[in-house]
């Protein structure tokens, strides 16, 4: 597991650095979401991810929440504008919760997301989306905890099966 991140259950669990047991994290703490997207193609799951020129690093799609915005409405919106894509919300997934560049704690809750309409225009915050086999994704995401998501992807997609 990649230093200082921890990729919790949907169920709750720590925020990092936070012994008390399940909570609501600090006031400080970035709140974040997004959506591991997948589709079923010649029979094999594939997911997106998308590639973010200002970091030059590839990820799942996410963002920050707006003031009053649901975690949930905030993976579908990030989604919906990185990848052009207007998803169904499936089960939540993981969270990764771990210090952002600016030093602060983040924690982003992840869900499974299936497309149901649009097509990707690359623009300035993603120039490149692909669809991958799990495991060809999780060697090209820049970040370890990305990859962990991932691999709670099929206990998601099972569970809604």
């Amino acid at each position: 597991m990649e230093a200082g991140v921890e990729v919790l259950p949907a169920e709750g669990g720590q925020v990092a650095g936070d012994l008390s047991g399940p909570s609501t994290p600090a006031a400080n703490t970035v709140r974040a979401a997004g959506g591991v997207v997948w589709r079923t193609q010649a029979g094999r799951l594939e997911v997106l991810v998308v590639h973010r020129p200002h970091y030059d690093d590839w990820s799942l799609p996410k963002g920050k929440a707006q003031a009053g915005e649901s975690d949930e409405d905030c993976a579908r919106r990030e989604v919906e504008e990185e990848a052009g894509l207007r998803c169904r919300l499936g089960p939540e997934i993981a969270s990764a919760s771990y210090t952002d560049r600016k030093g602060r704690p983040k924690v982003v809750r992840y869900w499974a997301m299936t497309p149901l309409e649009g097509t990707f225009e690359p623009h300035d915050e993603v120039d490149e989306v692909r669809w991958l086999p799990l495991d060809e994704a999780r060697e090209l995401l820049s970040y370890p905890r990305d990859g962990e998501v991932l691999t709670s992807l099929l206990a998601g997609v099972a569970e809604a099966g």
